[in-house]
Formats: C-alpha cells, sequence, structure tokens
C-alpha cells in the first residue's frame, strides 16, 4: 500500500483521537505541555498497536479472507467513517470527558478510540505483507493530531470538533471505496 494512502488512512483514523483531545483541551485549560502530551502519547499508542493486533488477526485467516478482502475493507471502512459522521451530530456536551489525566479514563479513552483501527488492520491482512511502517505513520499522526486537537480544544469551541468528525469520516470511506474500487477494476 503507498504511503499516501496510509498517510490519509492514518489522518481518518486520528479523528477520533483528536475529537477526545479537543475535549480534554475544553476540559483541562491550563493542561500543560507534558500532561498533554501523556494524553498524546497514550492515544497514539493504542491507535498504532491495534491495526497490528488486528493484521495479524485476519493474517491468521488470510486464506479465508481473501476473495472478498476488498469488499471487508470496503465495508469497514465504510461502517466506521458512518460512526464518524453519525456521531459527530451528537450533542457534545452529552459526550463531556471526564478528568483525561487519569489513568482509568486515559485507558478506557484510548481504547474506545482505537477500536475502529482493530478493523482497519484485521481488513487490511490480504492487502499489506509488512505493517510496521502503517503502524509508525499511524501512531505519529495520531500523537500530532492529539497535541494539535488539545491546543485547539483550549482556543476553541466543541464547533471545530463536529467537522473533524465529518472529515475523518469522509476520508475513511473515500479509502474504502478506493480499495474497493482499484479491486474490481484491477488496477
Amino acid at each position: 500500500m503507498e504511503i499516501l494512502t496510509v498517510t490519509f488512512l492514518a489522518i481518518g483514523l486520528s479523528f477520533d483521537s483528536f475529537a477526545v483531545s479537543v475535549c480534554s483541551g475544553l476540559n483541562l485549560p491550563n493542561i500543560r505541555f507534558f500532561q498533554a502530551a501523556k494524553i498524546a502519547v497514550f492515544l497514539a499508542l493504542f491507535q498504532a498497536l491495534m491495526p497490528l493486533i488486528g493484521w495479524m488477526l485476519g493474517n491468521s485467516m488470510k486464506t479465508l479472507i481473501e476473495p472478498v478482502d476488498h469488499w471487508i475493507a470496503f465495508g469497514l471502512l465504510s461502517l466506521i467513517g458512518g460512526k464518524m459522521i453519525i456521531e459527530s451530530f451528537i450533542n457534545s456536551e452529552s459526550r463531556e470527558i471526564k478528568n483525561p489525566l487519569h489513568f482509568r479514563v486515559i485507558l478506557l479513552l484510548s481504547l474506545a478510540t482505537s477500536i475502529d483501527a482493530l478493523a482497519v488492520g484485521f481488513s487490511f491482512a490480504t492487502l499489506i505483507e509488512k505493517f510496521l511502517l502503517p503502524v509508525a505513520i499511524i501512531g505519529l499522526v495520531t500523537f500530532i493530531a492529539s497535541m494539535l486537537g488539545i491546543l485547539l480544544g483550549k482556543k476553541t469551541g466543541p464547533t471545530f470538533n463536529r467537522y473533524a468528525e465529518i472529515l475523518g469520516g469522509l476520508i475513511l470511506i473515500m479509502i474504502g471505496s478506493k480499495i474497493l474500487i482499484e479491486h474490481l477494476l484491477n488496477f
């Protein structure tokens, strides 16, 4: 898979972490750099490891899913993208985050925002032979997005958060469509 596609995938996957980070910045207006980095590292680590776990699970079933891998990738990415778009319309006050500096809270947030990355890794098992570079790109992009999200949360309101989630959802749907079209047209 080409690096540009992986980068756009990483951007799309990072929007959940970005949204959590914006809320964290809103909830902690006096957050310091190292506190923000702690949140971003947790989010990035989970976001990078979950697709690797999914890829390993999917790889173990490669022969079973190979004939329909393009449909699986399209379906999972479209579902995840659609879910992100729908969730963007949920009232932001109902999604308020408790103190994300508490270990249990950041652990749960990291897990919740990375479940979709597990599904993506699973769907890419037959498409990518070596998954370490994509994992590193996903982690780096998520870390940067999370740090920016915390900063934006401190400076802006929750409105920007909604548009970020919609954009992330659309990116994932477009990548899924690209995979399906390339496979059906034998590119």
